[in-house]
């Protein structure tokens, strides 16, 4: 039998952070709407919100208990980051939110004992003492670069060379989330010239914020206005060779071990958005009176509404799989692959949260359109989905050459189409 309930345990944490997000959050997000809070207002909130999430013990989910936290898996976390993103904050407030989530995994599995107590020690704190007063502690990823694709890390220029017992790195980055207010960088640069394949050109650094050399030139403004995706440029940036992050030519191999749980969190999250605005739609479908009838009882409609059912339906399943496939491995491709799966689901889930709200904005009419409601905020939010952490080209790229693979090695497509025991 196959049971797609989660164990009674999950299912109290999964309706205590719905509580939580009810009863803390959103009253909280209100009250900065009605306000019109400024940043620093905003960040006493957050101060707020976390403090009450230790009460309710809910704080830091995804690490485990000697990190200070609950020590949950992945199919749990797709329940808790579902619930947690049905709200603007809920991620922060847990202290689950990325990029922090990801480089806290990161820092977990090839930090050094000394790098995990400087770095990873306050990440998982949220705070760090200076000067006797604790001050918040953040991070970033520093990986993509404007000269070349994103979406192909062997093409990375930003380089660095060993000058002693430092490494000295020039380079270009840009759309590095949550570079401004960062403590500290994970940064991938080339250290190897000619390495025997070209996934092991790049090393990972760990760099201290602020340093000498390291320059944030501006935050990119985006269609949904400036979201601390900054333009970094660094010149002859010092880093101790302490702050190595993993092994030389281990950046790629670090960045994909990053990355993989990294996209199904962000689906886990989307998830929780896509189902918000198809609530909405629904509301507003019975709510809404026109030509002789409800929106809901006309067939137009009553389609909008069918497939966004089946389709938030489809993500949460193939969401779920995928992080049980990750929890069969301990995060190792090499004891259960889970990469293909990772990919459908990171396809398909941004697809399906662009659609399910752009459905939910339709329904309600100009309303929708208006900032009156959260649909427009989250429609251009939704758009950088079909490319952050991988363009949906290239998702498609690599499940089509994994099913040719099955193919040509197995005279199957089962394995590329979910290892399902169908």
């Amino acid at each position: 039998m196959i049971d797609f309930s989660f164990p009674p345990e999950i299912e109290e944490v999964r309706h205590r952070v719905r509580a939580f997000m009810d009863d803390v959050v959103r009253p909280i997000e209100r009250r900065a709407a009605e306000e019109s809070w400024d940043r620093g207002q905003w960040v006493r909130g957050i101060v707020e919100m976390r403090g009450k999430a230790k009460e309710w013990n809910l704080w830091l989910p995804h690490m485990p208990a000697e990190w200070g936290g609950m020590g949950l898996g992945h199919v749990a976390m797709a329940s808790v980051s579902a619930e947690a993103a049905r709200t603007r904050m809920g991620p922060f407030a847990l202290n689950a939110q990325a990029p922090d989530e990801g480089n806290m995994h990161t820092l977990l599995h090839w930090g050094t004992d000394e790098q995990k107590e400087r770095y990873l020690r306050p990440l998982c704190d949220g705070f760090r003492m200076v000067d006797g007063k604790p001050q918040a502690f953040r991070s970033c990823f520093a990986m993509t670069e404007p000269e070349v694709a994103g979406s192909d890390p062997t093409l990375i220029q930003t380089r660095a060379y060993q000058d002693g017992d430092e490494w000295v790195i020039n380079g270009h980055k840009w759309f590095i989330s949550g570079a401004r207010g960062a403590n500290f960088a994970i940064l991938i640069a080339r250290t190897e010239d000619d390495p025997d394949l070209p996934q092991a050109a790049n090393s990972a650094f760990l760099v201290d914020i602020p340093s000498d050399g390291w320059e944030i030139v501006r935050d990119v403004e985006t269609m949904s206005g400036s979201h601390n995706h900054c333009e970094i440029r660094i010149a002859d940036l010092r880093v101790p060779a302490a702050n190595m992050l993993g092994g030389r030519g281990q950046g790629h191999l670090l960045g994909q071990y990053r990355l993989g749980p990294a996209r199904l969190a962000h689906c886990m999250r989307w998830i929780g958005q896509a189902e918000t605005a198809l609530e909405m739609m629904v509301d507003r479908a019975l709510g809404r009176y026109s030509h002789g009838s409800l929106l809901a009882e006309k067939q137009g409609i009553q389609w909008l509404i069918a497939d966004s059912t089946m389709e938030l339906y489809q993500c949460k399943l193939m969401v779920l799989h995928a992080a049980y496939l990750i929890d069969a491995s301990g995060n190792d491709p090499a004891v259960v692959d889970f990469r293909g799966e990772v990919s459908m689901a990171k396809h398909f889930v941004a697809n399906s949260l662009w659609r399910i709200i752009d459905r939910a904005i339709q329904v309600h009419g100009a309303l929708g359109y208006s900032t009156d409601t959260p649909l427009a905020e989250m429609l251009t939010q939704a758009r950088w989905s079909r490319f952050a952490d991988g363009a949906d080209e290239i998702h498609q790229m690599r499940i089509a050459q994994r099913t040719i693979a099955d193919w040509k090695d197995n005279h199957t497509v089962s394995n590329a189409t979910g290892k399902l025991p169908l």
